[in-house]
């Protein structure tokens, strides 16, 4: 039997208390802030997408981000967990790059084999999510996620090796819709799609 090619939307996650620190989440399991979640109540997916099943992560910023925005999410799809941080995880790039000097630009520079101590790289990162939609057989869906998942999709479907400036640039409060065939890969189908206006909702 052959397996029917299929487009899937991501979304990542709002807004956490780490996210605002500057701070590495990575797999720490961090909520949502409380003004994240009634801004998202405000919003709706658009178009054609809100009727697509949609998944989350195993982490609850994506579960609550789904919540918010009123989809009621059919399951957890691990694959489209967050980058592994390892031993940097709760840390600030920022202080990372000042602490370890020419070590960090070195491996900052390696592109999809940047991996932090302890931790995923990206190229790791794609491989778990490219073995994941090989096996696939549900049709189109959507997932919300988080962005070192986005950015190895990105980067694989654009050929971006991962190193100075992205082709595009993403917003990552929208949606990214990729197309997968089982014959080519991963493919960019369309990048930065607003959230709508909830109906009835004041903005």
């Amino acid at each position: 039997m052959t397996q029917a090619d299929f487009s899937f939307a991501v979304l990542r996650h709002g807004a956490t208390s780490w996210n605002v620190e500057g701070r590495i989440q990575g797999h720490s399991d961090i909520g949502l802030l409380p003004e994240t979640c009634d801004q998202l109540r405000k919003l709706q997916i658009p178009g054609e997408w809100v009727e697509r099943p949609w998944y989350t992560s195993p982490l609850k910023r994506t579960h609550e981000t789904l919540s918010a925005l009123g989809v009621p999410p059919v399951g957890v799809l691990p694959a489209f967990v967050e980058m592994n941080w390892g031993q940097w995880e709760g840390r600030k790039l920022r202080d990372l790059r000042a602490e370890l000097g020419d070590a960090m630009t070195h491996n900052e520079d390696r592109g999809w084999d940047f991996r932090p101590e302890g931790g995923e790289s990206p190229r790791d990162v794609l491989a778990r999510i490219v073995a994941f939609l090989a096996r696939w057989q549900g049709g189109d869906f959507g997932v919300t996620t988080h962005k070192g998942v986005i950015r190895a999709l990105y980067a694989d479907a654009r050929g971006w090796n991962m190193m100075g400036k992205s082709p595009d640039k993403l917003q990552w409060d929208a949606l990214h819709v990729f197309h997968w065939s089982h014959g080519s890969g991963l493919s960019v189908s369309q990048l930065n799609i607003p959230l709508m206006a909830r109906e009835g909702t004041p903005q």
